[in-house]
């Protein structure tokens, strides 16, 4: 895949400050309005961000919502070290 550079002034949004992102950028990110996303704040002072995983929770009725959010979370913080473990 070919690499793109989008370029974006930082504007006011109500009371903040932000972006908005074109439609190519939602596209290849596959989200829409109300979906989230999670940003990466890099040692570098570079920032990445991608389209955030939801849980199928239909597939996981009767499990109490706090615990499968917290689980997520866990997933989310310790994905990498978590893989690193399987390579062990």
């Amino acid at each position: 895949m070919a690499v793109t550079n989008v370029e974006r002034k930082i504007v006011r949004i109500g009371n903040s400050l932000g972006i908005t992102l074109p439609q190519e950028v939602l596209d290849h990110l596959k989200v829409k309005q109300g979906d989230e996303i999670k940003l990466q704040l890099e040692k570098d002072g570079t920032v990445s961000f991608k389209r955030q995983k939801k849980l199928n929770y239909d597939a996981l009725d009767g499990i109490d919502q706090d615990f499968l959010d917290g689980m997520q979370e866990l997933f989310e913080n310790y994905d990498q070290t978590l893989k690193n473990l399987v390579d062990r």
